[in-house]
């Protein structure tokens, strides 16, 4: 092994701001208001001012932002909701434990975000909801999603967890994920685009009815404390979590552009290899690189993972097993074929390291080491 690398080097950017961090730890410890002091509130504006949402409703995981989500439309047991078979659990877990049936639809090739062309026709009399995976860092063809919602009245819960920060040009407007459909949601888990020291997430929305919902549903059921019109949880994002965000969220931008950076020079070292696909960047989104994902023709996927892992280089793969194949969902989703792009994928992608400290340095030292493996 000739080198000793990570996938996310969380260590050299919060040591760039570890003042200011420490500075925000302290202030919650002084107060001592550890459940829903001021940090959290403020973060809700600032994340609200910085993605323009009117209402963000902080929680304890981006899990349970999705599942805070879908509590809010008053969905009946085996209600149909379509969403991407190759995506972390967590998309289909929440649909799964609600009672709701998750159908699962095939991706794009080149981008790995769901095809709007099999959500079509995966649509039933049953289908209440779409829930689209921004993977990776870029936007879903949010477009004809929303064309399609319209069309047949279906509610959009946009999955952001991946790629909080990305853009998408819809209507000649760019707008955040997270902010075009009904409800988006996002997670702060530490190697995100905005990562907390722990757990974290969010829901964003622009309808006040709907905030106030989740908001109710996230506090026990509750608008005033003991009494409860609702069946709800306890999910909240804690005090310290908001005031480290908060310190993040001022450099929020430069981080994203390190990611654009390292992402894009990535692809101008990669893009010439036969048996290498380098991401695609749709042209009505910008892609922040919360992975770096290519995918390796010809079967060659583990042998030039095991090659990297030799020369200390880590990679992952992002998904091994699409979710219609897990054993989770043998007898409570609707699997919609072709799923065709979402089994080669997972047979074919890995992730290379990116985070917001790695040098031109590093990607040149990743690119030749592949290029090697191919020569």
């Amino acid at each position: 092994m000739t080198q000793k690398m990570e996938m996310v080097n969380l260590q050299k950017l919060h040591n760039r701001h570890k003042e200011e961090l420490h500075a925000a730890m302290l202030e919650v410890f002084e107060k001592g208001q550890f459940i829903n002091g001021p940090q959290v509130g403020e973060f809700a504006t600032n994340l609200g001012e910085f993605i323009n949402s009117k209402y963000v409703i902080p929680c304890g995981n981006g899990t349970d932002a999705l599942q805070l989500a879908l509590m809010a439309l008053d969905l009946k047991p085996g209600d149909e909701v379509i969403t991407t078979t190759f995506s972390f659990v967590a998309t289909a877990e929440v649909i799964a434990l609600l009672g709701l049936k998750p159908v699962f639809v095939d991706v794009n090739d080149r981008t790995y975000n769901i095809s709007p062309k099999a959500i079509e026709s995966a649509i039933t009399e049953r289908t209440k909801v779409i829930l689209p995976v921004h993977l990776f860092g870029q936007s879903a063809n949010m477009n004809a999603i929303m064309k399609i919602a319209e069309k047949h009245n279906l509610f959009v819960i946009e999955d952001a967890a991946q790629a909080l920060g990305a853009t998408y040009t819809i209507n000649r407007e760019s707008k955040h994920v997270g902010t075009i459909g009904h409800i988006g949601c996002t997670s702060f888990f530490p190697s995100k685009n905005l990562g907390g020291f722990g757990d974290g997430g969010a829901c964003f929305t622009q309808d006040e009815e709907l905030a106030n919902k989740i908001r109710t549903i996230a506090n026990h059921g509750s608008t005033k404390r003991y009494f409860h019109d609702v069946t709800g949880v306890n999910s909240r994002l804690d005090t310290m979590q908001a005031a480290m965000l908060n310190v993040k969220l001022k450099y929020f931008t430069q981080a994203l552009n390190a990611r654009a950076i390292t992402g894009e020079h990535y692809n101008n070292q990669l893009i010439e290899i036969d048996e290498v696909l380098i991401p695609r960047n749709e042209p009505l989104a910008n892609h922040t690189y919360n992975q770096y994902t290519i995918r390796v023709l010809k079967g060659k996927r583990d042998e030039l993972k095991n090659f990297l892992q030799e020369k200390g280089i880590p990679s992952r793969v992002y998904y091994p097993l699409p979710l219609h194949k897990q054993k989770a969902f043998e007898n409570n989703s609707v699997s919609v074929f072709p799923l065709e792009n979402s089994d080669i994928l997972s047979q074919e992608v890995l992730s290379l390291p990116i985070h917001t400290e790695m040098t031109k340095n590093d990607v040149n030292m990743i690119a030749k080491y592949i290029k090697d493996f191919f020569v």
